[in-house]
């Protein structure tokens, strides 16, 4: 067992013997399939703390020769597989963290060779009769060429270089350079596996490695499933550890992944699975994931406001979609273009998730949007940090049904972010989701929501351990009456869609009038037993 060279079981097994661990051995079927084909090239990029370092421990523990780890795979999903005997402890495995060798060396040049230096090393301990240079690729041939042995390479933090090298160029090269002359078209690669938050870098008119076969987080392809715990498995984790479904959904859900295939196109939610694992074994929801890293690399790029950014995290704040052209982003974090080149690269980070179909994107979670909240509340957003923090006084005019202060706090809210167009149903609505921020804290906030007749503009549903508070049903006008928004909600039966709430039940009607530009509103509380 070496250190790089067929490393062992020792850090998948660690992962088996936690509190909390998640069975995600199917994703061996995925790669078993890939093995000597032309797919055999797979590069995941996800954002941190998706479990991509835990699932190349779990390659390398499988198809590591030198031991025998069937006992430990023993009862997990994969066992039960054909292919799983077949390829069980087969090939030399190289398990490489590319962080760990870009942090010990100065420059790029320095930690390529020592990168080559160690695994030379290794290859020349197990294979002294075939290893007789310094060259990595000239190694690993002779060793192919004399045993029939062939190679796994799996690497984690593939795409650090680019992330700690932003504004370098020619160290970006060498580094695609090396990989390539490394990986490509080379017969002793059975599988090659890189994992990142980034896909493969756009290099000049093409791709240095474009022999990898793509699993993004904007394309997931067949592997949506085995990064980030689905629906399913946080649904599992929260009866057994007696924490709130609906509460979690809330505060780490929204990432939105399609996995095609010749039968059906699955949509699968996927979770953070830092942030569930610290919520359930804590027993408290809070801010897991984004302590891993400050609100500052957030910062970096919305403070740019290119071609209407600012325009568009306001919106996303608000809970609107934004829609974006994914094509044009190269893949690196400093080559950009228009507005969407940005997102693109935030959807890549984990703070936004995108919506493949509507092709659009939106703030996933109440986690990440606080990150947002951090981020501009240091910047000089200060019109939007003030309707947010007047949120909490907003809603509380509501509950009081203080109609008049709930009119005056939107038409401050408008005020302050007035940098959106406001000429419409659908730009009222966006201002009243920002001026009532504060309400998904106790609330579920739903945006037409289908009702009798028609669709009610905003409702607010309480969440299950906030029940206390009442539902809310908010009809919005444009230049009409507020007495007539709350007409509409009685005349359509929108109230019908939240029975369960009569008793604890708001309807308030808010218009704006387009001539003396204010906001009137109207607040009735409904009160009898259907």
């Amino acid at each position: 067992m070496g250190i790089y060279l067929n490393p062992g079981t020792i850090e998948f097994q660690e992962s088996i013997n936690s509190e909390i661990y998640v069975d995600k051995t199917m994703l061996i079927e995925r790669t078993n399939a890939a093995l000597r084909t032309k797919q055999k090239y797979m590069c995941i990029s996800r954002p941190r703390r998706f479990g991509k370092s835990m699932a190349a421990d779990m390659l390398a523990a499988y198809y590591g020769k030198d031991y025998d780890s069937a006992a430990l795979f023993d009862g997990l999903e994969i066992s039960h597989c054909e292919t799983f005997s077949i390829h069980l402890n087969k090939y030399n495995v190289f398990k490489v963290n590319m962080q760990e060798f870009l942090s010990m060396t100065q420059n790029v040049d320095e930690m390529l060779k020592v990168l080559q230096k160690r695994l030379i090393k290794e290859l020349k301990y197990n294979y002294p009769e075939y290893v007789d240079c310094d060259n990595l690729v000239f190694a690993m041939q002779d060793i192919f060429s004399y045993t029939g042995q062939s190679f796994i390479v799996l690497i984690d933090e593939w795409d650090c270089l680019f992330r700690e090298y932003k504004q370098d160029e020619e160290a970006q090269r060498k580094y695609l350079d090396f990989l390539r002359v490394w990986l490509k078209d080379k017969a002793y690669i059975a599988l090659a596996y890189m994992t990142g938050i980034l896909p493969v870098k756009k290099y000049g008119t093409h791709s240095a490695l474009n022999m990898f076969m793509e699993y993004s987080m904007t394309d997931p392809g067949n592997m949506a499933e085995y990064f980030g715990f689905t629906e399913k498995e946080v649904e599992n984790l929260c009866i057994e550890y007696g924490m709130s479904i609906e509460e979690t959904k809330a505060w780490y859900n929204g990432y939105g992944l399609y996995s095609h295939n010749k039968q059906e196109d699955i949509l699968y939610s996927i979770y953070n699975p830092k942030s569930v694992v610290e919520a359930m074994l804590r027993h408290r929801f809070g801010n897991y994931w984004n302590q891993t890293e400050t609100y500052e690399a957030l910062k970096i790029y919305i403070q740019m406001n290119m071609d209407g950014l600012k325009d568009a995290i306001i919106e996303m704040l608000a809970g609107n979609s934004v829609r974006i052209n994914i094509g044009t982003f190269h893949n690196d974090m400093t080559t950009f273009a228009t507005r969407d080149d940005i997102l693109t690269l935030l959807v890549h980070l984990g703070y936004l998730t995108y919506d493949v179909e509507k092709e659009s994107v939106r703030i996933p979670n109440k986690e990440v949007a606080q990150e947002y909240i951090n981020a501009i509340s240091t910047m000089d957003w200060k019109e939007v940090i003030s309707s947010i923090n007047n949120s909490r006084k907003l809603l509380e005019a509501l509950w009081n049904l203080d109609s008049d202060k709930v009119a005056a706090g939107v038409d401050k809210a408008h005020e302050e972010i007035s940098i959106l167009q406001y000429n419409d149903e659908n730009s009222l609505r966006c201002t009243i989701s920002l001026a009532f921020y504060f309400a998904r804290e106790y609330y579920t906030m739903i945006r037409e929501l289908p009702t009798g007749k028609g669709f009610a503009d905003i409702c607010l549903i309480p969440r299950k351990l906030h029940m206390d508070k009442p539902a809310v049903i908010i009809e919005l006008k444009w230049d009409k009456s507020a007495s007539g928004a709350i007409a509409q909600i009685k005349e359509k039966k929108y109230i019908d869609a939240l029975s369960e709430y009569q008793g604890n039940l708001l309807l308030a009607g808010i218009n704006y009038d387009k001539k003396i530009k204010k906001h009137t509103c109207l607040i009735e509380k409904v009160d009898y037993k259907k």
